[in-house]
């Protein structure tokens, strides 16, 4: 039989978490700055908002974190995830190239976002904190935070984003069955919410807005932590169990990718996959091109500006320099709402900045496209947002077979599509669009990105 899984096995798990910041041209990484004083944030600062550990973790330079072995324990409950060798669409497209794909919706919840909200609930429980406050777009990583604040005997708020919210409800019930409250944002709780509904009451939302209201209550609150499911130094480095996983899976296949894709929201489906192999590269091993895919509706890296801006739009949040549209972007109500993020992880923007990393930005309709024809292939539907990473696999694909070339695609399956079934019900019916940001919205939101003399 042609060989289809490539697994290991809990003794495999890796044992510490990969910081690529050790690797990445340069000795320094820019400081998140204070939203009041525009100044480096102290690690004083920083332990009013989150636990020691994190910190630490958020601004080192060591390559290695060790994982605690409560956290490693639970990872185990679906870790290590399976690497499919991906024969059937191979087959389908007629390419020599080797497709590859690493599957995330092994886990309880259906996607990636576990391997960070365990490890975050688990350093909370320790400095205390009784509950849980955070912000999600599409829902998968509300769904992590309740299921890891579950797992640690605590209580779990979720600002979920409102078009999200209406469009996913299956991720709301989720949510609640892991004892979760989940709100729809904006909403009148929170004076960033309430704000934003005076001056536009049909507001769609976005994950700015909802950052904003998770901050406010956090800030409140003294028994609650609030937790963030990308874009963060430390959210980075926890996904990075997949790709080290990856490099043995890819050795059991005795092969090596030429290019890794993974789809680019806050970064880290993207960042989890790609950084451990861009660090042997960095480190002198073989060279990698890693393509990072984003939506058209939300070309945070192919249109944004690399400049110090707001994490949320109530700028309660600290300043990070990175790719942004602006703090007050709020993109169209494309389904790939895990994907519709205004700013990226710092550590992504370095990586594009070094070029280390290529974006590239597609539209919703072809990303479905290949979505479906995935899952006739292989089985497997994947969440909207996964399949960007397969429309930019099967174009690379198709290329290899202009090109009579035999390359190597590894690609981040990072969900599974099961709460998404109205949006491909929408896709067969003919009523989703190939929405694309409008220009002027581009404008307007870039004229919020603070100057850069205001910030010192």
């Amino acid at each position: 039989m042609d060989k289809i899984k490539y697994q290991l096995d809990e003794k495999d798990l890796p044992a510490t978490w990969y910081n690529i910041a050790a690797d990445l041209p340069g000795t320094t990484q820019p400081a998140a700055l204070n939203p009041k004083t525009g100044q480096p944030l102290t690690r004083d600062e920083l332990l009013h908002v989150m636990p020691e550990q994190l910190v630490d973790q958020e601004t080192s330079t060591e390559r290695e974190f060790e994982i605690p072995e409560p956290v490693r324990q639970l990872y185990a409950h679906w870790r290590p995830s399976p690497l499919f060798r991906a024969r059937r669409l191979e087959r389908a497209l007629d390419t020599p190239a080797r497709i590859y794909y690493k599957y995330e919706g092994v886990a309880p919840t259906g996607s990636h976002k576990p391997n960070t909200g365990i490890p975050q609930a688990y350093y909370n429980k320790l400095a205390g904190k009784t509950g849980l406050v955070t912000e999600t777009g599409a829902g998968q990583w509300g769904s992590a935070a309740a299921l890891s604040a579950s797992f640690f005997g605590m209580t779990a708020k979720v600002f979920m984003v409102k078009v999200s919210f209406e469009q996913k409800p299956y991720r709301r019930a989720l949510m609640e069955s892991f004892g979760a409250v989940c709100i729809p944002s904006p909403s009148i709780e929170t004076a960033a919410g309430r704000a934003i509904l005076a001056d536009d009451p049909d507001s769609p939302g976005s994950l700015g807005i909802a950052t904003s209201e998770a901050l406010e209550v956090a800030a409140q609150d003294p028994t609650l932590g609030y937790t963030l499911g990308s874009a963060a130094n430390h959210v980075l480095a926890h996904q990075t169990v997949i790709g080290q996983e990856a490099l043995l899976q890819m050795d059991m296949a005795d092969d090596y990718p030429d290019i890794v894709i993974g789809c680019s929201g806050g970064g880290s489906n993207l960042a989890g996959l790609s950084f451990p192999f861009l660090g042997e590269q960095l480190r002198g091993g073989r060279k990698v091109r890693v393509i990072a895919v984003e939506p058209a509706a939300c070309p945070t890296l192919t249109k944004g500006a690399i400049a110090y801006d707001y994490s949320d739009t109530g700028r309660l949040g600290p300043l990070f320099r990175m790719h942004t549209l602006g703090h007050t972007f709020v993109p169209p109500a494309v389904h790939a709402g895990g994907l519709r993020a205004h700013g990226i992880g710092p550590l992504i923007s370095r990586a594009v900045e070094e070029h280390l990393i290529d974006p590239i930005a597609v539209g919703q309709l072809g990303c479905f496209e290949a979505g479906v024809q995935f899952a006739r292939t292989e089985g497997i539907l994947p969440a909207p947002e996964s399949t960007h990473a397969i429309r930019a696999a099967i174009d690379e694909a198709n290329r290899c077979r202009e090109e009579g070339q035999s390359r190597a695609i590894l690609f981040g399956l990072s969900g599974h599509g099961h709460f998404d079934l109205t949006a491909y019900d929408k896709y067969f019916a003919g009523q989703l669009d190939d929405e694309i940001v409008d220009e002027k919205e581009l404008i307007r939101a870039a004229a919020s990105i603070p100057e850069a003399a205001t910030l010192r």
